[in-house]
């Protein structure tokens, strides 16, 4: 097999087992991967691009999609069937491949990379939300010896990159695995933002969304946008006990700010009426904005102030509304807590204000898979604590210096042009892509065999017992009463839609003619190798066991 990289003269080609473009509710996720193909997209650095697809109605609306999106490529973006894989594994220069997530076929992919492709492609995946109670299993997918060190994890934030190496680290420990058992590479690369994104806002148009919500130009406006979900992003109670608290200590009055929460809220959530009560009772303007479009998203962050998150679930890794603020321009008030301790530097670009977690959560650990995701998330973040007093400080703080606000907001936005943007980002992952070229390509060496996956299903070993028996080399076969009549053009056999990979027509009648004489399954098997109609010798095995199922071939009498 060939390590090597694909010479520079050669096509390069890059791949993908999903859409990257989806519908449905509008969460980060989504966004991220839609922006990030487009990003890659403008930057266009492969000959083409091939998404493999399992659905056809799938595959028919992303070819839409994509056409309707990106002309200028439409000639090379290729969306093919997944089950063409294998084939394409075999004969394309492919550079990588890249899936939109690291958890649901990246591992599998890599099964079929060392079973198909004549060189070890790299593979890499994307960290979103980690705390999912099945991901463990889905980590250990990734626990074989036959990873390669060009297989990579990307990591949008360092307190993922920890996460990810805790997960192996657990899952090594509890398996007792060992070295062989190899791990994909860590690496870390942020999300990003559209460098068309959210601007500063003008003197007019800070004017116009400041009469849109109908609030007076010297009002300071806090402005939190995200999902509005004390499930499944942050509780939102502490934020209003830290308003309540400047109150107290009148760092701030109550006539002199406004409260702005926008973002996804589920259909029948009567929450945020909720948090409008408790808002009215310590005399906090709060406002509403549920799934706001995205015009009426610009004008929120054009007449904001200051934008605040204070995330405290685990199910948050990373923070994209945190880099959309600060494409805006505006200073950022965020809980110490996962990926927002990389997007804000303290005093620099905005506040960080400290997080308190639990030791430990053995009662969760045995109860989240028992439970639906909602439910143990809401029980986890509750045991993260953003500390109200200090959340207070910094609001204070900030209302109280419209220069620092603007001093910051000024950093905020440089530092995401700096290096935050898509195109940014685009640029990492093409430099990684060639740094995995330079790796190793096995664990142990270029000529070692690699394994099957521990977990992979040997189908017709765990069934062996079902059917009265296998399918032996020594076994003869001959025509049948069907074969016979499509030897001679009076029939023809009916092969299914979504066989034509395995059961080929002119494979077919080649087998018919080597069978026109009782043979053994060995003799005819070599016959279709020799006649390059079969990949290899399984293949066409499977070619003779569907034409004795057909009556096309039939098995021959045994001799007592």
């Amino acid at each position: 097999m060939s390590i090597g990289r694909t010479p520079a003269t050669a096509r390069r080609v890059w791949g993908t087992l999903d859409p990257f473009l989806e519908s449905g509710a509008v969460l980060g996720r989504k966004m991220a991967n839609t922006s990030f193909l487009a990003a890659l997209l403008r930057a266009d650095p492969f000959d083409e691009y091939h998404f493999f697809l399992a659905d056809a109605v799938q595959r028919d609306s992303l070819r839409e999609h994509l056409a309707a999106l990106f002309p200028a490529q439409a000639g090379r973006l290729r969306v093919l069937d997944r089950r063409d894989l294998p084939e394409n594994l075999a004969r394309q220069p492919y550079h990588c491949f890249h899936q939109s997530d690291c958890i649901s076929l990246q591992a599998s992919l890599a099964r079929a990379r060392n079973a198909y492709s004549p060189a070890v492609v790299p593979i890499t995946g994307v960290t979103h939300s980690l705390s999912y109670a099945n991901y463990a299993e889905a980590f250990l997918r990734h626990l074989w010896p036959g990873t390669s060190p060009r297989d990579c994890i990307v990591c949008t934030s360092r307190a993922a990159v920890g996460a990810v190496q805790e997960y192996f680290d657990q899952l090594r420990q509890g398996y007792g695995l060992g070295p062989e058992y190899a791990q994909p590479l860590l690496r870390r690369i942020p999300l990003g933002v559209d460098p068309q994104g959210p601007a500063p806002a003008t003197a007019e148009q800070r004017a116009a969304g400041r009469q849109s919500l109908g609030l007076e130009p010297e009002r300071t406006v806090f402005l939190v946008f995200g999902r509005l979900s004390h499930q499944s992003k942050m509780d939102l109670l502490p934020l209003l006990r830290a308003f309540q608290h400047a109150f107290q200590q009148r760092t701030m009055a109550p006539e002199q700010v406004s409260l702005v929460l926008a973002g996804w809220v589920e259909e029948g959530d009567a929450f945020p009426d909720t948090l409008k009560e408790l808002a009215a009772n310590i005399g906090l303007d709060l406002r509403v904005e549920a799934r706001p479009g995205e015009r009426r998203k610009q004008a929120l962050y054009h007449a904001a102030d200051v934008f605040v998150s204070i995330a405290d679930n685990p199910q948050e890794t990373f923070g994209l509304t945190v880099l959309e603020a600060a494409s805006a321009g505006l200073p950022a008030v965020v809980s110490d807590y996962d990926g927002y301790r990389d997007l804000v530097r303290h005093g620099v670009t905005g506040l960080l204000v400290p997080t308190l977690g639990p030791e430990q959560s053995t009662d969760l650990d045995i109860m989240a898979p028992l439970l639906y995701d909602n439910q143990y998330h809401l029980l986890l973040a509750q045991r993260t604590a953003v500390d109200v007093p200090g959340l207070a400080c910094c609001l204070a703080r900030l209302h109280a210096d419209p220069d620092q606000r603007a001093h910051m907001g000024r950093a905020a936005r440089t530092r995401v042009l700096e290096q935050f943007t898509w195109d940014k980002v685009v640029c990492r992952y093409l430099e990684l892509w060639d740094e995995l070229w330079t790796l190793p390509a096995r664990q142990a060496g270029p000529d070692s065999p690699c394994p099957a996956h521990p977990g992979q299903v040997q189908y017709a070993r765990t069934f062996s017992g079902y059917p009265t028996r296998q399918l032996h080399d020594q076994d003869v076969l001959a025509l049948g009463r069907t074969g016979q009549a499509t030897y001679r053009h009076r029939d023809a056999p009916l092969i299914y839609p979504g066989l034509g990979r395995v059961i080929r027509p002119e494979a077919v009648r080649r087998l018919l003619f080597l069978a026109r004489r009782p043979a053994t399954v060995h003799t005819l098997v070599q016959g279709l190798l020799a006649a390059e109609l079969c990949r290899n010798a399984e293949q066409a095995r499977v070619l003779l066991l569907w034409a004795v199922k057909h009556d096309l071939l039939e098995c021959a009498p045994t001799k007592d």
